[in-house]
């Protein structure tokens, strides 16, 4: 198999990475000075072997999901752990966050630090390559949002919202067209209902650009502007027909629903308080 690094240098007598500390010696000399052959290298057991002098553990390295086992000198340093990593992943030095009990400090030893046989060793960081082929945060970000959209239960589902619909379409509500999409009509959009289960009317003012949203007591007018954004969704079992919020402050508590919204004019309605939409 291929040779520890610093092998050649150790052959000479020199103390370079595990040569040895305390009471060891460097490898190729007995105490007497006399030349001394080296034992064969064998496997590394639970209580830790001598490998020419050198008392080695087995890691267990995880980085980026993979697994390695590494045999490493106790005698060496966090700094020369980061290279042995490096020439295993890839992943410079200076990119590592090696984690012990801990962040693993590069100037101690593995034997200041208590590592023991076995031990696992977690890797953090990313590769130049990982790190120019990631997304924008804008990207991910988009993604992320997608993504818990889509783990949500329908609106039409929730509770909040199914008191309302459980009471069934209404019969003045407004004829739907499905798989059509028309401009708004000249008449407001009436027989829907609002949250609490009252009738509610839609009448776009185009000319003052307001929304106003009228119930058997009172009229609101807002300001198109003021309406920061649109959702809807359309009902089960009634595709023909979407619950739909105006979001009128920060929080979902100033969200405006309105349910039976026809489909045929479910985008007019988001394009124009939006300003999206164009008359001729």
């Amino acid at each position: 198999g291929a040779e520890e690094p610093g092998m050649e240098a150790e052959a000479q007598g020199l103390p370079l990475g595990c040569g040895g500390g305390g009471d060891s010696l460097a490898a190729g000399r007995s105490p007497g000075g006399e030349e001394r052959r080296e034992p064969p290298q064998g496997s590394v057991s639970n209580g830790g072997d001598e490998d020419g002098g050198r008392e080695l553990v087995e890691l267990k390295g995880i980085w980026n999901k993979n697994k390695y086992d590494v045999k490493f000198c106790l005698d060496s340093t966090g700094a020369e752990l980061k290279q042995k990593i490096h020439s295993l992943t890839g992943l410079p030095p200076a990119m590592q966050k090696v984690m012990f009990k801990g962040l693993l400090p590069e100037e101690k030893t593995l034997r200041e630090i208590k590592v023991t046989n076995g031990a696992k060793i977690m890797v953090v960081g990313s590769t130049i390559n990982d790190v120019l082929a990631v997304n924008t945060p804008k990207e991910a970000a988009q993604q992320e949002v997608k993504a818990e959209e889509n783990k949500k239960e329908p609106l039409c589902r929730q509770k909040q919202h199914r008191k309302v619909l459980d009471k069934g379409k209404p019969d003045d509500v407004m004829p739907s067209v499905k798989g059509v999409q028309e401009r708004l009509p000249t008449v407001p959009l009436s027989g829907m209902y609002n949250k609490s289960g009252g009738k509610v009317r839609l009448t776009f003012k185009l000319e003052q650009d307001q929304l106003w949203i009228g119930t058997k007591e009172r009229t609101e007018k807002l300001p198109m502007g003021s309406i920061k954004n649109v959702v809807s969704e359309p009902i089960e079992g009634h595709e023909d027909y979407h619950m739909m919020a105006f979001q009128l402050g920060p929080t979902e508590a100033s969200y405006y629903w309105v349910y039976w919204v026809p489909t045929q004019y479910v985008d007019a309605i988001k394009d124009t308080v939006l300003g999206k939409w164009q008359y001729f």
